[in-house]
Protein backbone atom coordinates (compact mmCIF):
# COMPACT_ATOMS: atom_id res chain seq x y z
CA UNK A 1 0.00 0.00 0.00
CA UNK A 2 0.79 3.28 -1.01
CA UNK A 3 0.57 6.11 1.22
CA UNK A 4 0.83 9.64 0.39
CA UNK A 5 1.04 12.54 3.03
CA UNK A 6 -0.11 16.19 1.67
CA UNK A 7 -1.14 18.85 4.44
CA UNK A 8 -1.13 16.36 7.07
CA UNK A 9 -4.25 14.33 5.63
CA UNK A 10 -3.29 10.77 4.95
CA UNK A 11 -4.79 9.43 1.56
CA UNK A 12 -4.74 5.70 1.31
CA UNK A 13 -3.91 4.31 -2.27
CA UNK A 14 -5.08 0.49 -2.95
CA UNK A 15 -3.31 -1.31 -5.27
CA UNK A 16 -4.39 -4.57 -5.56
CA UNK A 17 -2.10 -7.59 -5.05
CA UNK A 18 -1.56 -10.64 -6.85
CA UNK A 19 -0.52 -13.77 -5.09
CA UNK A 20 0.96 -15.84 -7.74
CA UNK A 21 1.51 -19.61 -7.22
CA UNK A 22 2.54 -21.12 -10.40
CA UNK A 23 2.79 -24.44 -10.04
CA UNK A 24 4.43 -25.48 -13.52
CA UNK A 25 7.08 -24.35 -15.67
CA UNK A 26 5.58 -21.56 -17.37
CA UNK A 27 7.68 -18.38 -17.56
CA UNK A 28 4.64 -15.38 -17.43
CA UNK A 29 4.99 -11.88 -17.37
CA UNK A 30 2.40 -10.53 -14.65
CA UNK A 31 2.91 -6.54 -15.66
CA UNK A 32 -0.39 -6.31 -17.84
CA UNK A 33 -2.63 -8.34 -15.70
CA UNK A 34 -1.26 -6.74 -12.44
CA UNK A 35 -2.67 -3.11 -14.48
CA UNK A 36 -5.39 -5.03 -15.69
CA UNK A 37 -6.39 -6.08 -11.60
CA UNK A 38 -5.94 -2.51 -10.61
CA UNK A 39 -8.16 -1.19 -13.28
CA UNK A 40 -11.14 -3.08 -12.13
CA UNK A 41 -11.17 -4.42 -8.22
CA UNK A 42 -9.45 -2.59 -5.06
CA UNK A 43 -9.08 -6.57 -3.76
CA UNK A 44 -6.53 -8.93 -4.21
CA UNK A 45 -6.58 -12.12 -6.37
CA UNK A 46 -5.17 -15.38 -5.92
CA UNK A 47 -3.55 -16.69 -9.19
CA UNK A 48 -3.17 -20.47 -9.54
CA UNK A 49 -1.01 -21.78 -13.01
CA UNK A 50 -1.59 -25.28 -12.70
CA UNK A 51 -1.37 -28.84 -15.22
CA UNK A 52 -4.32 -30.53 -16.82
CA UNK A 53 -4.20 -33.23 -14.33
CA UNK A 54 -4.81 -30.87 -11.58
CA UNK A 55 -6.73 -28.38 -13.55
CA UNK A 56 -8.85 -31.55 -14.29
CA UNK A 57 -9.24 -32.79 -10.50
CA UNK A 58 -10.13 -29.12 -9.08
CA UNK A 59 -13.02 -29.23 -11.80
CA UNK A 60 -13.73 -32.25 -11.17
CA UNK A 61 -14.18 -31.73 -7.53
CA UNK A 62 -15.46 -28.42 -7.83
CA UNK A 63 -17.89 -28.80 -11.04
CA UNK A 64 -18.33 -32.17 -10.99
CA UNK A 65 -17.03 -32.21 -14.94
CA UNK A 66 -14.27 -34.50 -15.16
CA UNK A 67 -12.35 -32.75 -18.03
CA UNK A 68 -9.62 -30.22 -17.81
CA UNK A 69 -10.20 -26.84 -18.86
CA UNK A 70 -8.77 -23.32 -19.79
CA UNK A 71 -9.40 -21.51 -16.73
CA UNK A 72 -11.56 -21.60 -13.50
CA UNK A 73 -12.68 -18.61 -11.05
CA UNK A 74 -13.57 -19.48 -7.21
CA UNK A 75 -15.39 -15.77 -5.82
CA UNK A 76 -14.60 -15.59 -2.17
CA UNK A 77 -17.60 -13.76 0.23
CA UNK A 78 -17.65 -10.09 -0.35
CA UNK A 79 -16.32 -9.11 3.14
CA UNK A 80 -13.85 -5.98 4.65
CA UNK A 81 -10.33 -7.14 4.16
CA UNK A 82 -10.70 -10.86 1.61
CA UNK A 83 -9.45 -11.34 -1.16
CA UNK A 84 -11.62 -11.13 -4.21
CA UNK A 85 -11.23 -14.97 -4.98
CA UNK A 86 -9.25 -17.33 -7.09
CA UNK A 87 -8.31 -17.73 -10.48
CA UNK A 88 -6.71 -21.21 -11.83
CA UNK A 89 -5.19 -21.10 -15.26
CA UNK A 90 -3.94 -24.08 -17.40
CA UNK A 91 -0.46 -23.66 -18.36
CA UNK A 92 -1.51 -26.62 -21.22
CA UNK A 93 -4.26 -24.41 -22.64
CA UNK A 94 -2.00 -20.97 -22.32
CA UNK A 95 0.67 -22.92 -24.58
CA UNK A 96 -1.99 -24.55 -26.85
CA UNK A 97 -4.09 -21.77 -27.69
CA UNK A 98 -1.47 -19.48 -28.36
CA UNK A 99 -0.15 -21.65 -31.13
CA UNK A 100 -3.38 -22.03 -32.37
CA UNK A 101 -4.71 -18.90 -32.37
CA UNK A 102 -0.84 -17.46 -33.70
CA UNK A 103 -0.33 -15.12 -30.56
CA UNK A 104 2.31 -14.93 -27.70
CA UNK A 105 2.14 -16.57 -24.12
CA UNK A 106 1.52 -13.73 -22.61
CA UNK A 107 -1.48 -12.47 -24.12
CA UNK A 108 -2.92 -16.01 -23.97
CA UNK A 109 -2.26 -15.51 -20.65
CA UNK A 110 -4.00 -12.33 -20.31
CA UNK A 111 -6.53 -12.90 -22.18
CA UNK A 112 -7.56 -16.09 -19.48
CA UNK A 113 -6.71 -13.82 -16.58
CA UNK A 114 -9.35 -11.71 -18.23
CA UNK A 115 -11.61 -14.29 -18.43
CA UNK A 116 -11.24 -15.42 -15.28
CA UNK A 117 -11.55 -12.08 -13.61
CA UNK A 118 -14.65 -10.98 -14.89
CA UNK A 119 -16.33 -14.14 -13.46
CA UNK A 120 -15.02 -13.33 -10.03
CA UNK A 121 -16.40 -9.69 -10.56
CA UNK A 122 -20.04 -11.57 -11.15
CA UNK A 123 -19.98 -11.58 -14.95
CA UNK A 124 -21.28 -14.74 -16.50
CA UNK A 125 -21.29 -15.40 -20.25
CA UNK A 126 -23.14 -18.25 -19.88
CA UNK A 127 -26.67 -16.82 -18.53
CA UNK A 128 -26.29 -12.79 -19.44
CA UNK A 129 -26.97 -10.63 -22.02
CA UNK A 130 -23.87 -10.60 -23.43
CA UNK A 131 -22.36 -8.17 -20.76
CA UNK A 132 -19.20 -10.62 -20.29
CA UNK A 133 -18.24 -10.15 -23.71
CA UNK A 134 -18.96 -7.00 -24.23
CA UNK A 135 -16.47 -5.96 -21.13
CA UNK A 136 -13.93 -8.31 -22.42
CA UNK A 137 -14.17 -6.26 -25.60
CA UNK A 138 -13.23 -3.11 -24.01
CA UNK A 139 -10.40 -4.44 -22.10
CA UNK A 140 -8.86 -6.58 -25.18
CA UNK A 141 -9.42 -3.12 -27.11
CA UNK A 142 -7.93 -1.13 -23.83
CA UNK A 143 -4.75 -3.44 -23.64
CA UNK A 144 -4.15 -4.30 -27.39
CA UNK A 145 -5.23 -7.87 -27.41
CA UNK A 146 -5.86 -9.91 -30.20
CA UNK A 147 -9.40 -10.91 -30.34
CA UNK A 148 -9.54 -14.60 -30.17
CA UNK A 149 -10.79 -14.53 -26.80
CA UNK A 150 -14.35 -13.11 -28.02
CA UNK A 151 -14.34 -15.39 -31.36
CA UNK A 152 -13.68 -18.22 -28.72
CA UNK A 153 -16.72 -17.61 -26.61
CA UNK A 154 -19.29 -16.08 -29.05
CA UNK A 155 -21.98 -18.21 -30.08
Amino acid sequence: MLILYYNLFIFDIIFPMIELDNRTLLEINTDTIDTIADSLTEKDIELIITNSNEMREINKTHRNIDKDTDVLSFPYEDMPMSPLGSIVISSFYVEEKAKEFGHTIDDEFVLLFIHGLLHLLGYDHEVDNGEMREKEAQLIKKFNLPQSLIVRTEG
